[in-house]
Protein backbone atom coordinates (compact mmCIF):
# COMPACT_ATOMS: atom_id res chain seq x y z
CA UNK A 1 0.00 0.00 0.00
CA UNK A 2 1.38 3.43 -1.03
CA UNK A 3 0.45 6.13 1.71
CA UNK A 4 1.60 9.85 1.73
CA UNK A 5 2.22 12.15 4.46
CA UNK A 6 2.25 15.68 5.28
CA UNK A 7 3.18 18.32 7.88
CA UNK A 8 3.87 21.96 8.79
CA UNK A 9 6.70 22.85 10.95
CA UNK A 10 5.24 21.28 14.20
CA UNK A 11 5.18 17.86 12.96
CA UNK A 12 8.70 17.56 10.92
CA UNK A 13 10.29 14.71 14.11
CA UNK A 14 6.73 12.77 13.94
CA UNK A 15 6.26 12.70 10.42
CA UNK A 16 9.94 11.55 10.20
CA UNK A 17 9.05 8.82 12.93
CA UNK A 18 5.89 7.43 11.31
CA UNK A 19 7.57 7.33 8.30
CA UNK A 20 10.25 5.12 9.32
CA UNK A 21 7.87 2.71 11.21
CA UNK A 22 5.61 2.40 8.07
CA UNK A 23 8.75 1.75 5.85
CA UNK A 24 9.36 -0.94 8.17
CA UNK A 25 6.14 -2.40 7.90
CA UNK A 26 6.44 -2.65 4.21
CA UNK A 27 4.45 -0.03 2.96
CA UNK A 28 5.43 2.64 0.10
CA UNK A 29 5.70 6.40 1.59
CA UNK A 30 5.16 9.38 -0.39
CA UNK A 31 6.50 12.35 1.53
CA UNK A 32 4.39 15.82 0.29
CA UNK A 33 6.74 17.91 2.96
CA UNK A 34 7.49 19.81 4.93
CA UNK A 35 10.85 18.31 6.14
CA UNK A 36 12.41 21.49 8.10
CA UNK A 37 11.24 23.20 11.29
CA UNK A 38 11.02 26.52 9.67
CA UNK A 39 7.50 28.37 9.85
CA UNK A 40 5.56 27.50 6.79
CA UNK A 41 1.84 27.48 5.75
CA UNK A 42 0.10 24.34 6.04
CA UNK A 43 -2.22 24.41 3.59
CA UNK A 44 1.22 24.09 0.84
CA UNK A 45 1.49 20.43 1.75
CA UNK A 46 -2.21 19.85 2.93
CA UNK A 47 -3.43 20.01 -0.83
CA UNK A 48 -1.27 18.24 -2.65
CA UNK A 49 -1.40 15.61 -0.01
CA UNK A 50 -5.36 15.31 -0.49
CA UNK A 51 -4.85 15.99 -4.65
CA UNK A 52 -2.84 12.77 -4.60
CA UNK A 53 -5.23 11.05 -2.49
CA UNK A 54 -8.16 11.83 -4.97
CA UNK A 55 -6.20 11.25 -8.03
CA UNK A 56 -5.50 7.75 -6.79
CA UNK A 57 -2.31 8.34 -6.46
CA UNK A 58 -1.73 7.30 -3.18
CA UNK A 59 -4.49 4.96 -1.40
CA UNK A 60 -4.15 6.52 2.23
CA UNK A 61 -2.83 9.91 3.44
CA UNK A 62 -1.41 10.95 7.00
CA UNK A 63 -1.30 14.61 7.87
CA UNK A 64 0.17 16.29 11.02
CA UNK A 65 0.21 19.73 12.21
CA UNK A 66 -0.03 21.70 15.72
CA UNK A 67 -3.53 21.21 16.69
CA UNK A 68 -4.29 18.99 13.48
CA UNK A 69 -7.41 21.75 12.73
CA UNK A 70 -5.68 23.29 10.10
CA UNK A 71 -4.57 20.25 8.54
CA UNK A 72 -8.28 18.56 8.72
CA UNK A 73 -9.88 22.07 7.49
CA UNK A 74 -7.81 22.30 4.39
CA UNK A 75 -8.16 18.70 3.34
CA UNK A 76 -11.89 18.31 4.13
CA UNK A 77 -12.34 21.23 1.07
CA UNK A 78 -11.65 18.47 -1.35
CA UNK A 79 -14.46 16.64 -2.13
CA UNK A 80 -12.63 13.69 -2.52
CA UNK A 81 -11.53 13.51 0.91
CA UNK A 82 -12.76 12.30 4.66
CA UNK A 83 -9.58 13.46 7.58
CA UNK A 84 -10.43 12.79 10.16
CA UNK A 85 -8.91 14.15 13.34
CA UNK A 86 -7.77 11.75 16.32
CA UNK A 87 -6.18 12.53 19.50
CA UNK A 88 -6.30 8.83 20.66
CA UNK A 89 -5.95 5.69 19.51
CA UNK A 90 -9.61 5.28 20.05
CA UNK A 91 -10.85 8.14 18.34
CA UNK A 92 -8.37 6.90 15.15
CA UNK A 93 -9.89 3.53 14.87
CA UNK A 94 -13.66 5.49 14.93
CA UNK A 95 -13.00 7.98 12.32
CA UNK A 96 -11.93 4.50 10.19
CA UNK A 97 -14.71 2.45 11.95
CA UNK A 98 -17.61 5.17 11.55
CA UNK A 99 -16.52 7.92 8.76
CA UNK A 100 -13.99 5.36 6.37
CA UNK A 101 -11.57 8.79 6.81
CA UNK A 102 -8.90 8.60 3.94
CA UNK A 103 -7.00 10.63 5.39
CA UNK A 104 -6.15 10.48 9.63
CA UNK A 105 -4.55 13.73 11.03
CA UNK A 106 -2.54 14.31 14.58
CA UNK A 107 -1.82 17.15 16.55
CA UNK A 108 1.49 17.08 16.77
CA UNK A 109 1.77 19.41 20.06
CA UNK A 110 -0.89 17.82 21.43
CA UNK A 111 0.13 14.43 21.29
CA UNK A 112 2.89 11.99 22.54
CA UNK A 113 4.99 10.47 19.57
CA UNK A 114 3.75 7.26 20.70
CA UNK A 115 0.56 8.09 20.89
CA UNK A 116 0.57 8.76 17.29
CA UNK A 117 2.81 5.75 15.84
CA UNK A 118 -0.44 3.98 18.07
CA UNK A 119 -2.90 5.92 16.38
CA UNK A 120 -1.38 5.52 12.48
CA UNK A 121 -1.09 1.69 13.58
CA UNK A 122 -4.84 1.65 14.98
CA UNK A 123 -6.20 3.56 11.75
CA UNK A 124 -4.49 1.45 9.07
CA UNK A 125 -5.93 -1.96 10.86
CA UNK A 126 -9.68 -0.76 11.63
CA UNK A 127 -11.57 -2.03 8.99
CA UNK A 128 -14.63 0.75 8.10
CA UNK A 129 -17.92 -0.76 9.44
CA UNK A 130 -20.12 0.17 6.30
CA UNK A 131 -23.96 0.10 6.52
CA UNK A 132 -25.65 3.01 8.16
CA UNK A 133 -22.30 4.44 8.08
CA UNK A 134 -21.54 4.29 4.48
CA UNK A 135 -25.13 6.08 4.55
CA UNK A 136 -23.90 9.38 6.26
CA UNK A 137 -20.89 9.57 4.21
CA UNK A 138 -23.06 9.57 1.17
CA UNK A 139 -24.66 12.51 2.87
CA UNK A 140 -21.44 14.67 3.30
CA UNK A 141 -20.71 16.26 -0.08
CA UNK A 142 -22.82 19.42 -1.07
CA UNK A 143 -24.27 19.50 -4.35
Amino acid sequence: MKIGICCDHAGVDYKNAIIEMLKGKGYEMVNFGTDTTDSMDYSDVAHPLASAVEAGEVELGIALCGTGNGMAMTLNHHKGIRAGLAWSKDIAALVKEHNNANVLVMPARFATLECCLEMVNTWLTTEFAGGRHQRRIEKIPVA
